[in-house]
């Protein structure tokens, strides 16, 4: 069975393991963000050293990918924007190399083994530090001509910003979830995490809970409009945030009032959470790969 070397370059850590065609992981670690470019190519040729009979090598990345391994675009790591990573790795280790954003190796795990499989039209949507995501379209990723298809979070809603209106990642994340109620405690961002906001909404925090059900209000406003731009069959949600056992519940609670409150709009968002969660950027990376590289569809 073939057996790939998949990469997640996160800004904080990068996750790398060997994955088979069947999307088993068979080995997996992590190590802090390396500060350089040459950092990351020396792990992954450390990796193809231990591994040397892999098919190739699979790669997750922020930031708008193209084909050619170029990275436009910006994110936590600046220099991952410019040199072709792709062909660089190619000519330091003679294997083939798969590199898609973040956003979109998500979709394709779930296009290959878990949630959107078999359907064609999904939305689905990674919130984090930001809001990002992919567009799938007849079961593929469609990237769009500015290779921003699938980001999200630069959709814009109302706020009560002195401009009226913000992006969806500055008001809707947990990232800004953080931001906002740091803000109202009067600490600093660090001192909070978005699993203890919740935490401390549950046991009756008022400030908490005032924010986190503003988090849901406006996640909610942005899959409504999601829904109504594309009509997929399903929006799938990612990231850290989906673990929590009751986030499709309360998300479909803001969709219920949203719905009442609007005259004419009769379609309500079947949401629901990603498979494939702290795994799906190795796996769809992986999956990437076996689409491009060999025309297969698993």
């Amino acid at each position: 069975m073939k057996q790939y070397l998949a990469v997640d370059i996160g800004g904080t850590f990068i996750k790398y393991g060997i994955v088979d065609e069947q999307a088993s992981i068979l080995d997996m670690d992590k190590i802090k963000t390396p500060k350089s470019l040459g950092g990351i190519l020396e792990l992954v040729e450390n990796q193809y050293q231990k591994h040397p009979n892999i098919t190739g090598i699979a790669i997750s990345c922020p930031g708008a990918v193209s084909e050619s391994g170029v990275i436009y675009g910006s994110s936590a790591l600046p220099y991952l924007h410019g040199p072709n990573i792709k062909q660089l790795i190619q000519e330091r280790l003679g294997l083939p190399v798969y590199m898609d954003n973040d956003g979109n190796c998500a979709g394709y795990a779930e296009v290959w083994k878990g949630k959107a499989r078999g359907k064609e039209d999904v939305l689905v949507v990674v919130i984090g530090t930001g809001i990002g995501g992919a567009v799938i379209k007849n079961g593929l990723i469609h990237k769009g001509s500015n290779l921003h298809g699938g980001e999200f979070g630069y959709m814009l809603l109302p706020d009560g910003s002195e401009n009226g209106w913000n992006t969806w990642s500055t008001t809707a994340s947990t990232g800004a979830l953080i931001k906002k109620t740091a803000l109202q405690k009067n600490v600093s961002n660090d001192a909070l995490t978005g699993e203890a906001i919740f935490d401390m909404a549950i046991a009756g925090d008022k400030i908490c809970s005032r924010e986190v059900n503003e988090f849901y209000r406006l996640l909610a406003l942005g899959i409504y409009n999601l829904q109504y731009i594309y009509d997929p069959e399903v929006i799938l949600i990612g990231g850290g945030i989906s673990v929590r056992e009751d986030l499709i519940d309360n998300i479909n609670r803001k969709l219920v009032d949203l719905l009442n409150d609007l005259d004419g709009s009769e379609v309500k968002p079947n949401i629901n959470t990603c498979k494939y969660r702290q795994h799906s950027n190795l796996l769809g990376a992986v999956y990437g790969f076996i689409r491009e590289r060999e025309g297969e569809l698993r």
